[in-house]
């Protein structure tokens, strides 16, 4: 036929063009389920995360107790008062009653609301002295919302404060409250450590992540005992 050439591709480089095509097709499969392990391995990250002073958000306007509680005073003169972000992680997903009500009397140390989950308590002591003027609502149709935005759909009361500036003199602000934040996740580790031996022995691995990290939310799944020992022992006295 005139015009027409014959090449044997086996007599040209056509013979690496199909090894190189060949190569890739064969790390297509391999690419697909080691995408896949990435993925799941990222997964279970998220879900087992780690307690880490750089996973804290400590916003550097409001005013941290003692007792982990935070309180914003707004421009209309009520304080905004809730849980900070170590209490939220260290605790995992929570139940918050309310204890008081608008209209309430309320003193700087008084009982303010208690933690529940699945039966395990913790309570929770006003940061500061007034009178209630709204409970949270959302957090009884939304519990999680705490967890979620512990300063800002997650807040407990509105108070109006009587005492404001001497009873948050001894509060944290600003850069000091990120410099605490990280000695109470240190302290926390020391006392889990203790806590843990003593109460729940068999739990001791199964809060650490690699290289000693704690897991986040690991008073998810520890006894009573422990809980009420990190009432008496961490929280301490109310502030």
């Amino acid at each position: 036929m005139d015009g027409f050439s014959y090449f044997n591709i086996f007599e040209t480089k056509g013979i690496e063009y199909l090894a190189i095509i060949t190569f890739f097709l064969m790390l297509i499969p391999f690419w697909i389920v080691l995408n896949k392990q990435v993925k799941i391995a990222r997964q279970i990250q998220k879900v087992l995360g780690i307690l880490s002073a750089k996973s804290l958000k400590v916003p550097q306007g409001l005013f941290y107790s003692e007792n982990h509680t935070w309180s914003h005073l707004e421009q209309s003169g009520a304080a905004r008062v809730g849980l900070d972000d170590l209490l939220v992680h260290i605790t995992g997903e929570i139940n918050l009653k309310s204890l008081k009500n608008p209209g309430d009397q309320i003193r700087k140390g008084e009982l303010l609301a208690e933690i529940d989950q699945k039966g395990k308590r913790l309570r929770v002591f006003s940061p500061i002295t007034g009178k209630i003027l709204k409970t949270n609502g959302l957090l009884i149709e939304s519990p999680e919302i705490i967890n979620e935005d512990p300063y800002g759909k997650g807040w407990i009361y509105k108070i109006k404060p009587t005492n404001w500036i001497s009873e948050t003199s001894s509060c944290y602000l600003a850069e000091e409250a990120t410099n605490w934040s990280t000695t109470e996740l240190n302290r926390f580790k020391d006392f889990l450590a203790k806590s843990v031996v003593k109460y729940s022995p068999d739990q001791s691995m199964t809060i650490l992540q690699d290289g000693g990290e704690i897991c986040d939310y690991p008073l998810s799944e520890m006894p009573g005992e422990i809980w009420q020992d990190f009432q008496e022992s961490f929280l301490g006295k109310p502030a």
